[in-house]
């Protein structure tokens, strides 16, 4: 019989018993090398599986086990130990007949394991030890960089650059992961923590999904817009469709937000004249603007988009301009 060397590979963001009946009859049938002692290995040993920590190199220790035994198992490192696989690959293929190397996963990553690694990475930065410039921050001196990174990723999607959209979400990302981390350190009663921002989004999105994950009937876009329009009402007891509108968006912006939660209800609301406020001039100008936006959202278009292109456009043409000055 061919002697067999098993490298079992785990995902260390699994509990450590979360194996495939697989691994479990590998390892309880068979020896287990490993690097070192770890949650792994005291589990494998509770199940009744013999494990070693070899004291040299593991190659020579796998070959050996392998052949005195038939198969060995190699429980691998949290990173999945390539260098030794690599290793052992090269040995075997120079001598063909000391064994077979076999692959085993016995547990995956499951989608969004990467997410703990990001949450354990942050708490590492904004611990003690850490980085001091992520420790001196506040929910508020950090504001202004969650605007910016935002913004950084709708330049990404206007650019239709999907690879940069993913490095900025990232960095969106960063900045939640640091505002609830940092919400830690908050006074008693008042702290929350990244699995309560999670905890908090599960809730609400199922709550106000009733046509995914309850026995509503809603089935048009309409249908489905109306329900989680009418479940808001009902949670945030709002008086006005307007409340929760964010105010410090761009003006062009919170305008269009404006019209469109007003064009809901059917209310036609004039726009205040002129000549009642402060500053008649500026608010001719206001009100010009505003009937600007009202147009354009009659017409299917972004006024904030538009307007914003076409400072870029212009941006481009001075530019352009400012080059050929220096070079006449």
């Amino acid at each position: 019989m061919t002697a067999r060397i098993v490298l079992l590979v785990t995902s260390p963001r699994l509990p450590v018993g979360l194996l495939t009946a697989a691994a479990w009859d590998v390892v309880r049938g068979n020896p287990v090398l490993a690097g070192a002692e770890s949650e792994l290995t005291a589990a494998v040993r509770a199940a009744g599986g013999a494990v070693t920590v070899p004291d040299g190199p593991a190659t020579p220790a796998l070959l050996d086990a392998a052949a005195a035994h038939g198969t060995v198992v190699w429980l691998a490192g949290p990173v999945g130990d390539e260098t030794l696989a690599r290793e052992l690959g090269l040995r075997l293929a120079r001598e063909p007949g000391l064994a077979e190397l076999e692959l085993m996963y016995g547990s995956w990553d499951p989608p969004g394991a990467r997410l703990l690694d990001a949450v354990e990475v942050m708490d590492r930065l904004a611990s003690p030890g850490g980085d001091p410039w992520k420790r001196a921050q506040t929910h508020r001196s950090l504001a202004g960089f969650l605007i910016e990174e935002c913004y950084e990723a709708y330049d990404a999607i206007g650019a239709d650059d999907t690879d940069a959209l993913r490095e900025e979400l990232g960095d969106v990302l960063l900045q939640v992961l640091l505002h609830a981390r940092l919400a830690e350190e908050l006074p008693e009663g008042e702290r929350w923590n990244v699995d309560d921002v999670a905890g908090g989004l599960v809730d609400k999105m199922i709550r106000r999904n009733p046509h995914v994950f309850a026995d509503d009937q809603a089935v048009t876009l309409d249908e489905i817009t109306a329900n989680w329009e009418r479940i808001k009402r009902e949670e945030k007891a709002r008086d006005s469709v307007l409340d929760g509108i964010a105010p410090s968006l761009p003006a062009l912006a919170l305008a269009g937000k404006i019209l469109e939660r007003a064009a809901r209800v059917g209310l036609a609301v004039p726009v205040p004249l002129p000549d009642s406020q402060v500053d008649p001039a500026e608010a001719r100008l206001g009100a010009s603007l505003l009937a600007t936006v009202a147009a354009a959202r009659e017409n299917g278009l972004d006024p904030e988009a538009a307007l914003r292109r076409a400072a870029l456009a212009y941006a481009d043409a001075f530019r352009a301009a400012e080059r050929a000055t220096r070079t006449a």
